[in-house]
């Protein structure tokens, strides 16, 4: 469970960005013999991205790839904003906050190699995975238990849910019996 201090932090917190390779799946990129692309995405990250939107959290994905794969899970799960092919994550992110009239420092960013390193350096809290690169993982205010691709994502979610107060009453609606 994280912190005080982080949960305190994260308390102001109006949007959750996220990468995707390496955040939202593992990050390998496995190809078929035809060449077509196959990507695992967790789908208790994809309940948490779900959540924390209920909860009024803008979510935003900013990734260096461009892939139908990613186009596709964001739709289905109703996604704000999603930027594909994106290098530059930093100004990537100040293109998404001007569209939603948001702070970077009201975002939390998750990311796990270099190219995140430019949204880091301003977002208000920096988040990311066991396996990420040594230097992200010096920058970031947490690094997550689990790893990408794997519930990382969901464990940041839940942190977001309960810094809003908002954790217990969305998790009796699905602990209610049915009539």
């Amino acid at each position: 469970m994280a912190s005080y201090v982080l949960l305190e932090q994260a308390r102001h917190i109006a949007a959750l960005v996220l990468d995707v390779d390496g955040i939202l799946s593992d990050g390998f990129v496995t190809l078929t013999n035809t060449g077509d692309e196959i990507k695992s995405f967790d789908i208790r990250d994809g309940l948490g991205m779900k959540l924390v939107q209920q909860a009024g959290i803008k979510v935003i994905i900013i990734t260096g790839r461009k892939s139908n794969i990613v186009e596709k899970r964001m739709s289905d799960l109703g996604v704000d904003l999603v930027y594909q092919g994106r290098e530059d994550k930093g100004t990537a992110l100040r293109e998404a906050c001007a569209q939603l009239n948001i702070d970077p420092e009201d975002c939390l960013y998750m990311g796990d190699d270099w190219p995140d390193l430019s949204a880091f350096a301003i977002a208000g809290m920096k988040v990311t995975v066991p396996n990420g690169h040594i230097e992200v993982r010096r920058r970031a205010d947490l690094v997550t238990q689990a790893l990408g691709g794997r519930g990382a994502v969901r464990e940041i979610c839940d942190m977001l849910l309960m810094s809003k107060g908002v954790y217990q009453e969305l998790l009796e609606k699905y602990t209610r019996a049915p009539y």
